[in-house]
């Protein structure tokens, strides 16, 4: 039994999944998540840390309603009826439409007449807005997703690695325009991410999944400010953080 709580106004996310698994082609049963539990708070930013392969994306597929059979109870920010904001590996745009059009498409009944400028300007797309996505670089399009989740004005946002296969300095430019874009619209964010040193730079909130089944090992909390991490503060974190996970292989 699985229930998605939408009951009034959430003022934060809640997972509490008691079991998750899936059965292969063989009649195995493989145990994906046990006794999951964690909290992210209004407006906070966190990532899940953890091997691969434990389950972080099957937390994502539960939390978007993608995967219904599992056991548990998971309460989404927001209203009855949430908008979630979603960024997958690969951008997932529609060739036929334009930047523009494939933004507007997510956008619901009320909002279908927002001028989306000053996202657009954010993201450094204004110029881009009747390109298709064959003439646009995996860099752009991935902005593109971004600013099509972030447009509906979503209750919470969720990231499945959404800069990997990027090469570093591409990845690094997207990071700092997600952190420009969520800024001016803060909303509860939960990134799925390998990279401990993005989740350094863009959380304010670790949380460290244990390999399958996953559970969750620990959280890091940082409180020092965006815009203070530079270089010799970020290594510090890194080191905090290997400090308290020593032996669960995450490294830098």
């Amino acid at each position: 039994m699985n229930t998605h709580q939408h009951v009034g106004v959430a003022a934060r996310l809640k997972v509490d999944i008691q079991g998750k698994s899936f059965r292969t082609s063989n009649g195995e049963v493989i145990d994906v998540l046990r006794d999951l539990h964690f909290e992210v708070e209004q407006n906070e930013f966190a990532c899940i840390l953890g091997p691969s392969g434990c389950g972080k994306t099957t937390t994502l597929r539960i939390l978007l309603g993608l995967e219904g059979d599992y056991k548990g109870v998971v309460q989404l920010p927001g209203l009855a009826e949430p908008r979630i904001g979603a960024v997958f590996q690969e951008p997932t745009l529609l060739p036929w439409r334009s930047v523009e059009q494939n933004v507007r498409l997510a956008l619901p009944k009320h909002l279908k007449n927002t001028r989306l400028d000053n996202l657009f300007r954010v993201l450094g797309l204004s110029k881009m807005q009747m390109f298709y996505p064959g003439e646009l670089s995996l860099g752009l399009a991935r902005r593109v997703a971004i600013a099509r989740a972030l447009a509906i004005e979503p209750d919470i946002l969720l990231l499945d690695e959404p800069f990997v296969s990027l090469d570093e300095a591409t990845a690094q430019q997207l990071r700092n325009l997600l952190l420009a874009v969520w800024s001016e619209q803060p909303t509860t964010a939960l990134m799925v991410t390998h990279n401990l040193q993005e989740a350094l730079m863009l959380s304010d909130r670790i949380i460290v999944f244990s390999d399958r089944p996953a559970h969750v090992i620990g959280t890091f909390d940082i409180r020092v400010p965006r815009h203070s991490r530079n270089a010799q503060v970020r290594a510090d974190l890194l080191r905090s953080f290997n400090e308290k996970f020593a032996g669960e292989g995450f490294g830098s």
